[in-house]
């Protein structure tokens, strides 16, 4: 006997488990990832109240987590391993996105986390810079209205602080002026890096595990080489070994970061961008809230306002895309979303 179809409330019951599964991935890894940035870069560990300072170290261990799971995958799947791009375009991925990462890190030391978070918002400017340029892209009027919104917010929270914050590395505001600077350095290298990523998707029949896999691994040798170069990689060492709390602090920071990585493609494949781009917006504001309480970091009412502009822009983006009709293809952008909005992190 033929098995009976699926009824509609079976239909609606699936797929109501399926976003509860996406959602309370997305939310849990990228909050705990968040929680734990911060915790490794601006809280002591020990007696001595020591600091860890090694942020190309953290880039190391993400990346040889996120490549040793995607080269599983890839063995699992039974898919090739050998690289579809000339492994120099995988090179020029991992040394930007190693940039990026590096730059995010350290902006840690001089600016809070609910800063840093905010200011990632931005993101959308230079990814359309990068995409207007290397993918010739064109925008429409209400991406850049959106866009300038949100980097009027962004400006709003970073030029009026609670004035009571603190930095570990120092305290005024040449502090908060190199901390901004190491977060415009992110976005600039993080936009061109996922607008390459997606050049790399277009122009190649490639997989993500394989693009993961050989951008990381790059990652893995260039992190490393970075470290003995500086010196730090035996300080690094000593440091987690001398403190356990640490080393489970990074052991949870890579694992959450590569989880994550598996919740954002299962939740673009399963809902599509805009779905995910509203969850990536409220985990934005659930990370500032519980930073906020966690941490202790006041927020002005200029700040406040600031907040609402920005999320208040981007939750208009999401839902005015699910209304308005489409009557062409989207534009893609770096990770296949119809704005620069679904990648921000």
């Amino acid at each position: 006997m033929a098995e009976p179809l699926p009824t509609e409330d079976g239909v609606k019951e699936n797929k109501l488990w399926k976003g509860v599964f996406a959602v309370s991935g997305i939310l849990i890894t990228l909050v705990i990832y968040g929680v734990l940035q911060e915790k490794i870069m601006r809280v002591p560990y020990g007696v001595n109240k020591e600091y860890f300072k090694y942020s190309l170290f953290l880039v190391f261990c993400n990346r040889i987590t996120t490549s040793a799971v995607s080269a599983g995958s890839l063995v699992a799947s039974k898919k090739a391993l050998d690289p579809v791009a000339p492994v120099y375009k995988y090179c020029l991925v991992s040394v930007t996105n190693i940039l990026t990462t590096t730059c995010q890190y350290e902006a840690l030391k001089y600016v809070s986390f609910p800063v840093q978070t905010l200011a990632k918002c931005a993101k959308m400017i230079p990814v359309m810079i990068w995409g207007t340029f290397i993918m010739q892209k064109k925008y429409k009027g209400f991406d850049y209205l959106v866009a300038f919104l949100v980097t009027l917010g962004c400006s709003i929270f970073i030029l009026f602080p609670a004035g009571t914050d603190f930095s570990p590395y120092g305290k005024g505001r040449e502090n908060t002026v190199w901390g901004i600077s190491l977060m415009v350095g992110y976005l600039g290298f993080d936009g061109f890096t996922s607008t390459f990523q997606d050049k790399l998707f277009k122009g190649y029949d490639m997989e993500i595990h394989n693009q993961i896999f050989y951008t990381t691994l790059c990652s893995c040798v260039l992190s490393l080489t970075g470290l003995i170069f500086q010196g730090h990689l035996l300080l690094a060492v000593d440091f987690v070994y001398r403190h356990n709390d640490c080393f489970l602090d990074i052991v949870l920071l890579s694992t959450v970061a590569t989880a994550s990585q598996f919740f954002i493609s299962y939740t673009i494949r399963t809902f599509g961008a805009l779905t995910f781009a509203a969850i990536m917006t409220t985990r934005q504001l659930v990370s500032i809230m519980l930073s906020c309480i966690w941490f202790g970091h006041p927020l002005s009412w200029e700040q406040w306002i600031g907040a609402i502009i920005v999320f208040g822009s981007l939750y208009s983006k999401t839902f005015w895309k699910k209304v308005s009709p489409a009557p062409t293809p989207p534009q893609q952008t770096e990770n296949g979303s119809s704005s620069p909005l679904k990648g921000i992190p």
